[in-house]
């Protein structure tokens, strides 16, 4: 189901006002520790309208836009990805209770949450796409995550402008969404008109749509909104070549760079905090001091960590250089034979937000361009 309609700025509060009236909990960008972050919001002035930011390999910094006309979604990739909301941080799983000299375990109970995300980017749309197929679709079902999806309504918003670290055009995962979205908007500014091009994706999403004031858009409204989105993806601020990059990866195990970029990297795991699909989780059970209560919790934890690959005798990967080619490996090629799909998404946040700017277009770059390939025999008749 498709329809093309128009949403003029100064409605944009009633779509909040319908989703709120749905029993929605609606999460939007924000402003926060100098960042744009997601939270619950009821007022469309909490958004950070007019606000931008620059990004760079290890720089983030946010500021007002030059635009006369404020913004509502001015800035790129948030620090935040919405895995924060589906994929919790922290997680309890379970409690115990001693009485009578024994334990009696309650599990805890999922309740299912319902969100309205507003404001996520086609990359974050393939994002929780591939978070679908790790918590979904593998074959081994997360309650938590369940709960927290199935009610899910998506606002998607289409890039207007490029951010100095994404390379979504070259994971074909942006700027335009594509699929995955209840309602997809474009964010229009032409002489003094303010308004969203708006494309349904859903049946509620057209439900959503039938209760606010919207009119057809005219053929020029829908050239405009197509010319944002392909002045964006001419504008990325970084590209990689995917071309055969399992492979690449995967006959580089030993490749000279994995060293250089050791030499570099903190082990700080920040690239797997902000990443929208990485998915690694630790438990850790905690009791009180009268040994009457205890528990066991689910957290973040990241491939970095020297912990996270412990067993009996040691850690499985003791060196940062082994630590990063894991991460990268993993995220570019062995994810494919996972899950069938990339784990990168091309959003660009694990170039910004580490501290000495690694930047994972560079790596791969840098092993291609010294790739000793196999050479095919030539086979000669005689």
């Amino acid at each position: 189901m498709t329809a093309i309609s128009i949403l003029a700025r100064d409605d944009f509060q009633k779509l909040l006002d319908v989703l709120l009236d749905e029993s929605y909990q609606v999460m939007a960008p924000v402003l926060a520790d100098n960042a744009v972050v997601y939270d619950q919001v009821t007022r469309v002035d909490e958004m950070p309208a007019g606000w931008t930011d620059t990004q760079e390999g290890g720089k983030y910094q946010l500021h007002k836009s030059d635009n006369d006309t404020p913004t509502l979604f001015g800035y790129t990739a948030s620090p935040q990805s919405w895995k924060r909301f589906l994929h919790p941080p922290q997680v309890k799983l379970w409690q115990a209770l001693r009485s009578n000299g024994t334990f009696e375990m309650t599990p805890e109970v999922i309740e299912s949450q319902k969100y309205a995300f507003i404001g996520v980017r086609a990359c974050e749309l393939h994002a929780i796409a591939i978070q679908d197929r790790v918590f979904l679709e593998s074959g081994f079902v997360d309650p938590h995550y369940r709960a927290n999806r199935e009610n899910l309504f998506i606002v998607a918003v289409n890039c207007g402008h490029a951010g100095r670290t994404c390379f979504c055009t070259s994971m074909g995962t942006g700027p335009k969404a594509e699929s995955g979205f209840d309602l997809a908007l474009t964010e229009v500014i032409e002489a003094e008109q303010h308004y969203f091009v708006v494309e349904t994706g859903s049946e509620k999403g057209d439900a959503v749509l039938q209760k606010l004031p919207h009119r057809a858009a005219t053929e020029s409204e829908i050239a405009a909104a197509e010319y944002i989105i392909r002045e964006t993806a001419q504008n990325m601020g970084r590209h990689v070549d995917t071309a055969g990059i399992k492979e690449l990866l995967y006959r580089n195990y030993e490749h000279a760079r994995w060293e250089i970029v050791a030499e570099r990297c903190l082990s700080c795991g920040n690239c797997t905090m902000v990443c929208p699909t990485c998915f690694c989780t630790t438990v850790e059970d905690v009791t009180d001091l009268s040994g009457t209560q205890a528990q066991r919790n689910r957290f973040w934890d990241s491939c970095f960590t020297m912990d996270f690959s412990y067993i009996h005798g040691g850690s499985v990967r003791n060196s940062t250089k082994s630590r990063y080619r894991q991460w990268i490996t993993h995220k570019l090629a062995t994810w494919q034979d996972q899950f069938d799909c990339s784990g990168c998404v091309g959003c660009g946040r694990c170039i910004t937000w580490c501290p000495v700017g690694i930047d994972i277009t560079q790596e791969v770059a840098a092993i291609r361009a010294s790739d000793r390939a196999p050479v095919k025999e030539e086979i000669h008749e005689i």
